[in-house]
């Protein structure tokens, strides 16, 4: 199963590594796949792109595609490998997500209203 929806206002959410922050939101596109955490794909004017390096990394989704561009995220002297991806020709059902970023949740700390989420263990953990 698949769908998605925008985060409605007055939500907002943070993604960060190790206390460095990644990016902030108000309106991120939440995309629900079956057996996945949600999935908060991101304008780029909401992330940090000084603590991203772009990676040779693609991937394929069976919904989503071909990623169009992965990043790892540098924090201090040490990089964190691909913990961000983006896919710019997603299939019509998708294509609110064309362009966005999303952060691995596994991986990264999430915020939604000041408040932690618990990271999931999923085969990306």
């Amino acid at each position: 199963m698949l769908g998605w929806t925008r985060c409605a206002p007055p939500a907002t959410c943070g993604w960060s590594s190790t206390g460095v922050v990644l990016a902030e939101s108000a309106s991120p596109v939440l995309v629900f796949e079956t057996g996945l955490p949600t999935r908060y794909y991101l304008n780029r004017t909401d992330v940090n792109f000084r603590r991203l390096v772009p990676s040779g990394t693609t991937t394929s989704c069976p919904y989503k595609g071909r990623t169009s561009g992965y990043w790892s995220v540098r924090v201090n002297d040490r990089i964190h490998p691909d913990l961000a991806w983006s896919y710019s020709f997603p299939p019509g059902q998708l294509l609110p997500i064309a362009g966005l970023i999303a952060f691995y949740n596994e991986k990264v700390d999430l915020m939604v209203d000041g408040q932690r989420l618990a990271q999931p263990r999923t085969h990306f953990s």
